[in-house]
């Protein structure tokens, strides 16, 4: 075959399959080739130039930002979104909730067992937006922080897991304990709960786990709950490094833990159990919050991560 004949049954390949689309089988039958074959002489028709495929990325998405988090922070997956203004942090948790709803909705599986944190306002922006699954999935809905505090905030914890259980068709099972206790022995006593070890136990068949990521300083919420460390706590744990937390569990800004006596009195999932789960989406945003966000990247604690775009720009601009 000359090549002038070559390109030409290039080109009318490429136009079968592109301009009309017609299927690999039905160009295959028209020209008595093999599918094999017309597969192969599209391949050759990109390699040529007839072919030439380009994506246009819509306004508001961002594949670089996440493509490039993926590859500086070794994620399984990142999901960045526009917001107008870093410090708007209401608007930043309605955005990054409907970005997590869609995730999950795209995402759950069959039998996953879903750990889910206490004391987010993304996180009920998350299932405030989320649309019931079409079908059960038979999964359940673990609470991987203590619950119990100020009652209106108590009302928060249990509507969290309670929602996002219905949603998947599942089962809640809540973590009946404050997120924050008195005293190690206080903790001790609560752990020999039965109702508090069923939901501990899950912990290590966790699937999916969506966190939160939190400054030392507490979120609105977080201190209304009650589930908060004293001021004098607080200032011990950032002497000793600390940037942020995960289900109240300190790390530092490379991401190693902070451990005090105050980790001690918190009933929740630890972070090295956390590490384990196969997928941790921490969603988190705001100028306020990226070196937490961070240190919870360096250290591993979330290996999926949803946040805003001017975040995303300062985890890749920083080089320290």
């Amino acid at each position: 075959m000359s090549q002038i004949e070559e390109l030409r049954l290039l080109a009318k390949v490429a136009h079968l399959y592109y301009r009309q689309e017609m299927s690999q089988a039905e160009i295959a039958q028209r020209l008595s080739l093999s599918q094999a074959t017309i597969s192969r002489l599209l391949k050759r028709a990109e390699k040529e130039g007839i072919v030439r495929i380009t994506v246009s990325i819509p306004p508001g998405v961002f594949s670089d930002l996440e493509q490039s988090l993926v590859e500086r922070y070794s994620l399984h997956e990142a999901i960045v979104v526009d917001c107008e203004r870093p410090d708007d942090e209401e608007a930043i948790q309605r955005l990054l909730g409907a970005a997590a709803a869609y995730y999950l909705e795209n995402t759950l599986k069959r039998e996953d067992v879903i750990g889910i944190s206490s004391w987010s306002a993304t996180l009920l922006a998350m299932v405030d937006a989320m649309r019931p699954l079409p079908r059960s999935i038979d999964a359940q809905v673990v609470q991987i922080l203590g619950g119990v505090g100020q009652p209106d905030a108590e009302v928060h914890a249990t509507h969290l897991t309670n929602r996002l259980a219905r949603l998947v068709h599942g089962k809640a099972v809540f973590l009946p304990a404050p997120g924050i206790v008195g005293s190690e022995e206080a903790r001790r006593v609560l752990l020999a709960d039965p109702y508090v070890t069923e939901a501990v136990t899950l912990f290590e068949r966790l699937t999916v786990a969506l966190v939160g990521i939190g400054s030392v300083e507490p979120s609105k919420l977080l201190a209304r709950s009650g589930n908060v460390f004293s001021e004098a706590e607080l200032n011990l744990a950032r002497r000793q490094g600390a940037v942020g937390d995960v289900c109240l569990r300190f790390f530092d800004a490379e991401g190693y833990p902070v451990i005090t006596e105050l980790d001690r009195r918190v009933i929740g999932i630890p972070l090295e159990q956390l590490r384990r789960v196969e997928r941790t989406v921490g969603i988190a945003g705001s100028s306020r919050k990226h070196v937490a966000i961070r240190g919870a990247l360096r250290g591993g604690w979330v290996n999926v991560l949803i946040t805003d775009r001017f975040t995303a720009e300062m985890l890749l601009n920083e080089t320290g």
